[in-house]
Formats: C-alpha cells, structure tokens, sequence
C-alpha cells in the first residue's frame, strides 16, 4: 500500500478561523508545534509532515493510536479551543542586556531598581506589542531584552538585565487585586518545576466595572500580544499573585528607551506630526505638560473648550498625550468622550463619558482613527495631536 502523501500544513496557534480550528483538532499538539519551537520554524513543517505520515502509516497497518502528547507547560484556556492549543513558554534565565557573552556585565552589587513612571512602563510595553517581538526563550531583542515572558517584563520596567519568573519579585512588593494599576503585573512562579506554568504578564486596566476582566500585556507564542484577558488568567488562575514595581516614580511621561522612542516616532510618522525632537507624551517646546491635578489643569469637573489649552504639537486645545494614559482622570478625557459620543463612536460607552480614562474611551478612539484609514500603531486607541485635530474639526 502507497503511504499517502501529506501537504505541508502549519496553522499559527492563535488563530481561529475555522481551518485552524479543525487541524487543531485532528493534529496532536506534538505535530502543530515541538516544544520549544516557534510557529513557523522548518522543524515545525517537518515534524508536521513525519507525524502525519507516521499517523497514517499506523493505521494503515492496524497499529494502536499514539498516546496523547502531554499538556503544554503554559497553555492558557481559551473558550472553543481545545486543551494544548498553546505551545509551552519556557523562560530563559538571568541574563545580562544581549545575552551571556555580550560584553554587558550584570550589576553585581545588589538589585539595582531604575525610576520609572506607569504611563512608561505602558509605552515600553506597548512598543513589542506593535512589533510583534517574536516569542524566544534564547533570543535578544534589539533593545537587549530576551524574548520571553520575564524578559518582556524586564524591558517595560528597563530593569539593567533579564530576570526571570523566579527573581522578578524582588524588584516589586506583593498587592492586592484592590490594588491593581497599569504596569503591575500577575506573576506566576512554580518553584517545584519552573519550566510547569510559570508566566508573567503585565496588567494594564480593568476592562470592567466587576474587575472580572483586564487588559494584559504579554509575551506568548508567536509573538507579544494585548488583549481583554479573564483574571488571574486563562489557566492555573489561582497561582497568579499581584505585583507592584518597587521603582515607580509619579509625573508626566519621560524619554523612554530608544525602542520606544522609535515607535513613538512612526505611530507621529502615520499621524502626520514631526516627531523630531519630541518624546511620548510630552508638551511641544514653550507649553508646560498638564498632569491631572496639576498647575495649569482644569478642575476634574469642568470641560474645558476645545480651543482653551494653548496649542500642543500646534493643534489647539490639544492637551497632550499624558492626559489620556491609563488610569488618568481629568476634564480632558471627559471632553474627549463627549466628542467620541458627537461624532458617533460611543458605542462602547456603557455609562458616562466620564472623566477616568478607560478602555471604553481607547476602543471608540480606536474606532475613530480606523474611520480616517489609519493601521498599526496609528490606531492604538489613544489620542495624538492629529486624532484631536480631525476629532474636533
């Protein structure tokens, strides 16, 4: 008898259209992803094939069906996904920027815990997630950082090297779910098996009022992802503990790491605003950026006009990227909303606009900068001077 022939067939193991979801069903997970493979890799085509044609062969010959693969060591559950959807996360671990013989040297006199601000540690986050950093456990980043889960949380701290699930605590102190803030993470250690579920991923705001869902950002299989996730988590939800960095620090938005700052500067490429010597967040040169409750803000009660904030970036009224970060609260985001709602993006409004910035106000903005044809990073939901430029034209 002819052994059949079998096409090469390597579907991504987060995507749902209704192909994938039949050889997800049929394929055993050994054959859709080896461990420690990313989607795509050529061992993953070949083993694609060996297992398939080995699957055919034993039931040509009459031969008992293999034993099933054992479960992923990080498969999170997703509903209408069978179990071992995921391929595993297994983390890389301490580690200098580039890697073991990088010429970087580990700092070796105690945990050294840089400054960092929220709204930092957010762009820094946000910036892989644009550049769908592709998941590795041996590879660096061009900023330096691995990239794993531990390692994308080491960048959005800009922590001097690259921890791991085991040694990130020390850097943060243990909260509450109360407690919760955009740049805290949800750190799951097993210490009995590290390699067994570890994960780490970074909180970005609640998603509803019942906080039974949030924003996580994350590095998973194939690449950085944000997205609307149950809490703690998919799976092993229990073992998923709150974290808050030891290093944060409050006030407007800095210079953030060179990657950042290359992000920054092609999501203001796509919006039509020079870039040149600006950075995330800040005011343009002669106008004081506004934090809430600072000097210069209005009170939380009142809206502004549109045109009664000094130009920034010269477009007036426009207050800055600072007023529209996650767990803001200030006029602006009310007027902002009430806008949304004026030009018919408020569908995602619940209740309000109200004046605390949420994902409600970042899905409607999204939804309006996809109305002007915009994609990628031009589209991330929060409001740069073009958005409000065109919003309140």
């Amino acid at each position: 008898m002819n052994t059949p022939v079998f096409e090469e067939f390597d579907p991504a193991s987060d995507c749902d259209c209704p192909g994938c979801r039949h050889w997800r069903s049929v394929l055993p997970f050994s054959a859709r992803s080896p461990a420690g493979r990313a989607p795509g890799h050529p061992a993953a085509h070949r083993a694609l094939i060996a297992a398939t044609a080995a699957a055919a062969a034993g039931a040509a010959l009459g031969a008992s069906p293999a034993a099933a693969a054992p479960a992923a060591a990080h498969a999170p559950y997703r509903p209408g996904v069978p179990a071992g959807d995921e391929p595993g996360t297994p983390q890389g671990g301490t580690a200098p920027l580039h890697g073991p013989g990088s010429g970087v040297p580990r700092p070796t006199s105690g945990v050294v815990i840089p400054a960092t601000t929220r709204a930092q540690i957010i762009e820094r986050a946000q910036t892989w997630v644009t550049a769908k950093v592709p998941y590795s456990m041996t590879a660096y980043w061009s900023d330096g950082y691995r990239q794993d889960c531990s390692g994308y949380v080491s960048m959005a701290w800009s922590l001097p090297g690259n921890e791991w699930t085991g040694s990130l605590g020390l850097y943060a102190d243990r909260i509450t779910k109360e407690e919760l803030q955009p740049g805290d993470i949800l750190l799951f250690h097993n210490p009995s098996d590290p390699q067994n579920g570890s994960h780490v991923v970074i909180f970005g705001g609640w998603t509803d009022s019942a906080h039974t869902q949030y924003t996580a950002y994350e590095q998973t299989p194939p690449h950085t992802r944000r997205q609307t996730t149950p809490y703690a988590y998919w799976s092993n939800s229990a073992s998923y503990l709150p974290y808050r960095y030891k290093g944060l620090t409050t006030g407007t938005v800095a210079s953030a790491t060179s990657a950042a700052s290359a992000a920054s500067a092609a999501a203001a490429a796509q919006h039509g605003v020079p870039a040149a010597g600006s950075r995330p967040g800040a005011a343009a040169p002669g106008n004081a950026a506004r934090v809430p409750g600072g000097a210069g803000a209005p009170p939380s009660h009142e809206v502004p006009s549109p045109h009664a904030v000094p130009s920034s970036h010269g477009v007036p009224g426009y207050p800055g990227r600072a007023m529209f970060r996650p767990g803001a609260r200030n006029a602006y985001v009310t007027q902002l909303g009430r806008q949304l709602v004026k030009k018919g993006f408020g569908a995602y409004y619940t209740t309000g606009p109200g004046p605390r910035w949420g994902e409600a106000d970042r899905r409607g903005v999204e939804a309006f900068q996809r109305a002007q044809g915009w994609r990628g990073g031009a589209a991330d939901g929060y409001p740069g001077p073009e958005t409000w430029r065109r919003l309140f034209s």
